[in-house]
């Protein structure tokens, strides 16, 4: 028990605590921003089983703020990624990976092997995913999101508490909310919000402080200030979910539904003789593109701008990362426009050729 001295010394959690720590069995959905700080925090605490499901990949502009892996990483799964980071940082605990997306097909069953869960998705769907499973299991989850420059935190389904859905009813529509692909955020505030969500999990394991049912904690950043919210329960809600509980392997996830759209490459360009390059950025957002003539139609102004689409032209779409690009051209299809193709990774494809064309002429 050396490793945990530094716990066991403290009244408060002693030899016994620990043992509940090491009998504990927590899973994380997603090993991004929110995910690392958790898992690394649970892991040095010596939490007995700690779950990872994930399905995407490590990216270089992950590193910014997924402290947990490294440029040894790239390219690899972040659940199996975790896994191997982790067991170097505890080999006395159980680590298990599950390389894979959280669906309603998958989630009650992996739910049941857990005594809490832990959101750290960055999408709507995942979260409300999340916590009606957990409605449905009757598991405690420890939530958090994050936006630029703020966070929020808060547990939900302890002990017959509130859930996600008492704060949020319903999900706004698709791409409503921009995530930090698109938006940005601060690299430093996942890890701290992060380890919030850490703190959270072990006050609820050891039985102590004042866990966050019922509340929602705001921080901001830059001002370093935080708030509590009260969340009032609503059994309406929380009956909604149980009562559709007999279909909910057969539901599917919004964010598996693609847009109409055809994606090219900076490369498939070099094929297109007449074109128009349209961006959908709002006005402010960086780098702006010189190199080429473009128009700037912010994706909010679009559909009361297609009078500035020539209908004659092959028309290249692209915004900061290839996301909304893809919901402009699906604006545009339903508009009769047809001939549009969305930039594939974004403005930075046509900085990055626009340079290896550059060197070149030097």
């Amino acid at each position: 028990m050396n490793r945990y001295t530094r716990h066991i010394i403290l009244s408060e959690i002693g030899q016994t605590g620990q043992e509940k720590l090491l009998n504990a069995k927590v899973l994380v959905v997603g090993a991004g921003g929110l995910g690392c700080p958790v898992l690394q925090y649970l892991a040095a605490a010596g939490i007995g089983t700690l779950g990872v499901i994930d399905f995407d990949v490590v990216e270089v502009s992950n590193l910014q703020r997924q402290v947990l892996f490294g440029t040894s990483s790239l390219g690899q799964n972040k659940a199996e990624a975790a896994k191997k980071r982790l067991e170097d940082l505890n080999d006395e605990i159980s680590i298990i990976a599950y390389p894979e997306k959280l669906t309603y097909q998958n989630a009650i069953i992996l739910f049941k092997q857990f005594d809490i869960i832990v959101d750290g998705s960055d999408n709507f769907e995942t979260r409300y995913l999340v916590n009606d499973t957990c409605i449905i299991t009757n598991k405690p989850l420890v939530f958090a999101a994050i936006y630029k420059f703020e966070g929020q935190v808060s547990v939900f389904n302890y002990k017959n508490g509130p859930s996600y859905r008492c704060l949020f009813p319903n999900p706004p529509k698709k791409d409503a909310v921009p995530n930090c692909t698109e938006i940005g955020v601060l690299g430093v505030l996942p890890g701290i919000i992060g380890s919030m969500q850490a703190n959270e999990v072990l006050k609820i394991i050891l039985g102590i402080g004042n866990v966050l049912s019922g509340k929602l904690l705001c921080y901001n950043a830059l001002n370093s200030q935080t708030s509590i919210l009260k969340i009032n329960k609503s059994e309406t809600e929380i009956a909604k979910v149980l009562k559709e509980q007999s279909n909910f392997h057969k539901k599917q996830l919004i964010e598996n539904c693609d847009f109409t759209t055809s994606e090219i490459s900076i490369k498939d360009i070099s094929t297109f003789e007449n074109m128009q390059f349209i961006d959908v950025r709002e006005l402010h957002e960086l780098p702006k593109i010189e190199s080429i003539p473009i128009i700037s139609i912010p994706l909010s102004e679009l559909e009361n701008s297609i009078n500035k689409i020539d209908t004659e032209k092959q028309k290249v779409v692209f915004c900061q990362s290839g996301i909304r690009s893809k919901q402009a051209v699906s604006i545009l299809n339903k508009a009769n426009i047809k001939n549009c193709y969305s930039l594939k990774e974004g403005v930075k494809q046509i900085i990055d050729a626009y340079e290896v064309l550059k060197t070149s002429q030097d």
